[in-house]
C-alpha cells in the first residue's frame, strides 16, 4: 500500500496523533491514508464521552477493549484517527470532538470543509489534546 504524502490540513508536515493507544489506518500513530483507506481515517480527534457514546450508538464501539485486535478501547482524552465522514456526522449531530489540526491529514478536506475543522480545533480552544 502506497501512503499519500503526509501533509496536514495546515499545509505542513503531518504530526503524530497517538502512539498510546496506537492509531491510524496503518497503526503508525499518524492519520496517514492511502487509496485502500476507504473510510478516510484522517481526522485526529480528542475523544469525549459524548462522542464515544454517539459512535457506539451508531454501531462503532470504540470504548470497549478488543484484545483479539490488540485494541485497548478508548477513553475521554485519548486521541484517535476518525473517519472524516463520521467526524462530519458528529458535527451535524452536535457532538463532535475537538480536532488536532497539525495531526489531521489534508485528505480529510475531501469530506470536511477546513472551516468546520478549524471551528473544532483543540488548539483554538486552548485544549491540550
Amino acid at each position: 500500500m502506497q501512503m499519500y504524502e503526509a501533509i496536514n490540513v495546515l499545509g505542513g508536515p503531518l504530526q503524530p496523533c497517538s502512539l498510546e493507544p496506537r492509531t491510524g489506518f496503518f497503526r503508525d500513530g499518524s492519520c496517514n491514508t492511502c487509496w485502500e483507506d476507504s473510510g478516510s481515517h484522517t481526522v485526529c480527534a480528542v475523544m469525549t464521552s459524548e462522542f464515544l457514546a454517539f459512535s457506539k450508538y451508531l454501531g462503532n464501539d470504540l470504548s470497549t477493549p478488543r484484545p483479539e485486535y490488540d485494541f485497548p478501547g478508548l477513553k475521554p482524552g485519548d486521541r484517535w484517527c476518525l473517519c472524516a465522514s463520521r467526524f462530519l456526522q458528529a458535527v451535524q449531530e452536535g457532538c463532535a470532538p475537538e480536532v488536532m489540526l497539525a495531526s489531521t491529514h489534508r485528505d480529510a478536506l475531501r469530506v470536511v470543509p477546513f472551516k468546520v475543522l478549524a471551528d473544532h480545533a483543540a488548539e483554538k480552544k486552548g485544549g491540550k489534546g
